[in-house]
């Protein structure tokens, strides 16, 4: 099993657009980057100040990996299912309920991912007028994450709209362990549950 099929979901393949496997696994490669090194930056900066000669640019680096890895990974989670959005309500209807549930949460997140397209565009200009300390740097390259993961955020909402509308929102793993017949495996459209 490669690297690619430990990290790319495939859960609910009926969601999504092979094409962005790519983009999952990358991201997903990206979040456990950020996150190793938030790890590896926060025991530096424990260990220099316990020495006595603290590192101050480390508190920086933490912060800015922190930040990345929570947006990044509300991206990559949002490809996932995995956030967002409530998938018990959903998972508990089937039919035209369920795809009407499916739709306006997966509008919510649309939603959510183009105010922060926006208000974080208008954060991230503001930014170059504020500086981080000691390094200086604006605090904008903290903020160009932000509209950047509701880019990822808006396109995984559509795909999984696009592909929810067209193949419907119901995951086939739970129809098979509720012991219902797929239409798309057995050409028939009836339970085994009377």
């Amino acid at each position: 099993m490669s690297i690619a099929d430990k990290l790319v979901l495939q859960r609910q393949r009926h969601l999504k657009w092979p094409k962005l496997d790519a983009l999952e696994l990358v991201l997903m490669m990206l979040c456990g980057a950020l996150c190793f090194g938030f790890s590896m930056s926060v025991t530096a900066d424990i260990v220099t100040r316990t020495i006595g000669h603290p590192w101050l640019w480390l508190q920086e680096v933490t912060s800015t990996l922190f930040v990345y890895a929570i947006f990044i990974g509300a991206a990559v989670a949002t490809r996932r299912n995995d956030h967002l959005y409530l998938t018990a309500i959903a998972e508990s209807m089937h039919g035209a309920p369920r795809l009407v549930v499916e739709i306006v949460l997966r509008l919510v997140v649309l939603g959510v991912a183009l105010c922060l397209i926006w208000y974080g565009y208008l954060n991230f200009l503001r930014g170059f007028g504020s500086f981080r300390l000691p390094s200086g740097t604006p605090i904008a390259s903290l903020y160009v994450v932000i509209p950047l993961s509701g880019v990822l955020i808006a396109l995984f909402a559509i795909e999984q709209l696009v592909n929810g509308i067209a193949n419907g929102f119901d995951r086939p793993e739970l129809l098979e362990s509720e012991g219902v017949i797929l239409p798309l495996q057995t050409g028939a459209g009836r339970s085994d549950r009377t």
